[in-house]
């Protein structure tokens, strides 16, 4: 288990990691890192959030649970990423389930500490807000994608109807 992020071999490629000596020693000083086992729930969906977890290595199966009931599939994280950040910044519930999909090490962070971290830095501070950006128009790619699934089987079936 690497115990710093200065000595982490991967900062550079993460874009949340790439932070400067000051605010890396300030990070490190606020999570409590830890190495978790195939099928570790992370978080339950609905359930209040307590803070985010930085995945250090490991994959992690975001899925969601359909109005049936059914567990759905929603995509896999990879090292590097944050989970459970806008639940966690709007104090809401998490709107996901995080199970690992392999043993892995995450860092977790307490929100109350995150705040006053991001407070304190305003460069990560921004990083965030980008990052909730890309996620919300990565949402936004899903349901169009989804929907125009959708209408072209509406089309197409129209189209086998009519020839028919």
């Amino acid at each position: 288990m690497q115990p710093s992020c200065n000595h982490c071999a991967y900062r550079a490629e993460r874009p949340f990691c790439e932070m400067t000596p000051d605010a890396t020693r300030a990070f490190d000083a606020i999570k409590v890192q830890s190495v978790v086992g195939k099928g570790a729930l992370l978080f339950a969906e609905g359930s209040t959030s307590r803070g985010v977890y930085v995945l250090c290595e490991g994959r992690v199966k975001l899925s969601i649970c359909s109005e049936g009931g059914k567990r759905l599939l929603l995509r896999v994280a990879a090292a590097g990423e944050v989970l459970g950040l806008g639940a966690t910044l709007s104090g809401d519930p998490y709107e996901v389930s995080a199970e690992m999909l392999e043993p892995g090490q995450v860092a977790f962070v307490p929100r109350e500490q995150l705040v006053a971290f991001l407070r304190d830095n305003p460069g990560i501070c921004m990083d965030v807000v980008r990052r909730l950006s890309d996620d919300l128009h990565g949402a936004y790619d899903r349901v169009r994608s989804i929907g125009l699934s959708r209408a072209r089987r509406a089309r197409l079936q129209r189209v086998r109807s009519i020839a028919s």
